[in-house]
C-alpha cells in the first residue's frame, strides 16, 4: 500500500529545505496520480473513484482558448470550452484528502486561476503543485508557456509553491526517438537557479532511459529538485524502463504518474502492492 506520511518526517522535510506542505512522501517510493474529467452533475464520484491516488492532476485555460478572457475551465486542448470550471473543481476538491497538480496550458490562465486557489487554499489539506511546459524539449512543439510570465504570476501568489516546469515532447513509434539533450537541461537549470522553491521536472518515461546522463546533472545542481516520470497513453515502454529510472535516481527524489498497466506491474516488480 502506498502512503502519504506528514507527521513522522518533519526532519526529513528540513533537511531538503522542503516546505513541509510540499511535500509527498510514501514508502517505498513516490506518488500516484490520477488524471481524467469528471461530471459537474456528478463530481463526488469522480473523488470518490480516486481511491489511493494521491494528487489530481487538471489541465487548466480560460474558456475561449488562447486569448480567451472567459472563466478558468478544465479542458485540454485542442478543446477551448467546458462545462468543468475551475471553481466549482476547487469546491469539490477541499472536501478531499488529495493533493493538485494544476497544468497550464496559457499564460493567460493563470492569474485568474491562481485568484480562485487563494480564496480556498486555508482549506486544502495536501500538497499543491503549479505546472507549465516552459521549453521546448525532444520531438517537441515550440508552443511553450512564457517562464518568466509563468514564474512571476506563480511567486507573486504563492512564493513556497512546488513549481512543477517541463518540456514540450513528442513521440514516434515508427522511429528512433532522442532524449533530452544537453542544451534542454542547461537552459532549465539556468531558468531554475535563482529559484527557492521545490521544482519537480516531469519527464517523459519513453524518453528518459537514453537520457540518464543529462537528467543526473540536472537533479545534482539541486537538493530541491526532483523528477516526475510520466507516461503518454500511447507511448512504448516497459516496467524493466521503470526499473532503470528507479535504479539511476534517488527513489526519494522521483514520483510517477503512469498508466496501467505498467502501473501495476511496476508496484508488483519492486515488492508494492
Amino acid at each position: 500500500m502506498l502512503l502519504i506520511i506528514a507527521s513522522c518526517f518533519q526532519e526529513f522535510a528540513a533537511l531538503l529545505r522542503f516546505p513541509l506542505t510540499c511535500l509527498v512522501f510514501e514508502l517505498p517510493f513516490s506518488w500516484q496520480m490520477l488524471q481524467g474529467e469528471y461530471s459537474v452533475s456528478a463530481p463526488h464520484s469522480f473523488f470518490e473513484s480516486a481511491g489511493d491516488v494521491h494528487m489530481i492532476e487538471a489541465d487548466v485555460l480560460l474558456r475561449g482558448g488562447k486569448g480567451g478572457n472567459g472563466d478558468p475551465i478544465m479542458a485540454h486542448p485542442p478543446e477551448t470550452d467546458s462545462d468543468n470550471t475551475l471553481q466549482e473543481w476547487l469546491k469539490e476538491i477541499v472536501n478531499t484528502d488529495k493533493g493538485i497538480k494544476l497544468d497550464f496550458k496559457s499564460l493567460e490562465a493563470i492569474r485568474p486561476s491562481l485568484e480562485l486557489l487563494e480564496h480556498v487554499k486555508q482549506h486544502l489539506r495536501r500538497p499543491v503543485w503549479i505546472n507549465a511546459d516552459i521549453l521546448p524539449g525532444p520531438n517537441g512543439s515550440n508552443a511553450v508557456v512564457d517562464a518568466k510570465g509563468f514564474l512571476d504570476a506563480v511567486t507573486s501568489f504563492f512564493p513556497t509553491v512546488t513549481l512543477s516546469l517541463g518540456w514540450t515532447t513528442g513521440w514516434h513509434p515508427d522511429k528512433h526517438n532522442k532524449g533530452y539533450d544537453w542544451m534542454m537541461v542547461k537552459e532549465m537549470a539556468q531558468i531554475c537557479n535563482t529559484l527557492s522553491q521545490p521544482v519537480t521536472f516531469p519527464v517523459r518515461a519513453a524518453l528518459v532511459r537514453q537520457s540518464i546522463s543529462q537528467l543526473r546533472w540536472l537533479m545534482q545542481q539541486s537538493d530541491r529538485y526532483s523528477l516526475t516520470v510520466w507516461t503518454g497513453k500511447e507511448d512504448l515502454y516497459s516496467v524493466e524502463d521503470l526499473l532503470y529510472i528507479r535504479e539511476n535516481f534517488d527513489k526519494s527524489r522521483v514520483y510517477y504518474d503512469i498508466l496501467e498497466p505498467q502501473n501495476s506491474e511496476f508496484k508488483k516488480a519492486i515488492g508494492v502492492e
